[in-house]
């Protein structure tokens, strides 16, 4: 898996989620664009969904995954195991380099091309290659810190392009109110 070229941060705290991305485009050592837009908004705008890869392939598997929320009436899990699906079985879906994190107002999800559909522990996850140094900024931020999701994942990722050489500053940022929890 190529997953070199971005970073993509989705971070839940109270009742927001956030995914942010990172701009930069990179072929081989040479950064070819600094504002491109991996963050976007799905079905109606109620999920939000980033990718780090190949952008053809991201672009092939946001069709596919709108198509999939279309089928199962905005349902982001059962989605997002039906792309894990076909992504692990259909020979030329399988050939795609790219990862997703996927949210809705309750859930976080990363999907894989290798079938996986993993529901991340705690309230930060990212992908890409200054996915981990994004990822660990977050979660120290949500654990030491009151500050917002938002504000959380701008610092996060503001770490992130300092470290990572494949990341940058230009930021696409989505936000989610979060669904209040049944009582």
């Amino acid at each position: 898996m190529n997953a070199h070229a971005t970073t993509i941060l989705a971070v839940r705290r109270q009742n927001q989620v956030v995914v942010v991305g990172d701009g930069q485009v990179t072929l081989g050592t040479t950064v070819m664009k600094g504002t491109a837009r991996k963050v976007r908004r799905l079905h109606d705008g109620e999920v939000i969904v980033g990718f780090a890869g190949s952008t053809a392939d991201a672009f092939t598997l946001f069709e596919r995954f709108e198509a999939k929320l279309r089928a199962y009436g905005g349902h982001l899990r059962r989605s997002a195991v039906e792309l894990a699906k076909d992504w692990r079985t259909d020979k030329s879906l399988r050939r795609l380099e790219a990862m997703l994190i996927a949210c809705d107002a309750s859930e976080t999800l990363v999907l894989s091309g290798s079938g996986d559909v993993i529901e991340p522990d705690e309230g930060a996850v990212a992908i890409g290659s200054g996915g981990k140094y994004a990822e660990s900024a977050a979660l120290a931020l949500l654990r030491h810190t009151e500050m917002s999701a938002e504000t959380i994942a701008t610092e996060a990722m503001a770490i992130a392009a300092r470290i990572c050489i494949y990341t940058n500053d230009h930021l696409t940022l989505e936000v989610l109110p979060q669904e209040p929890a049944d009582d």
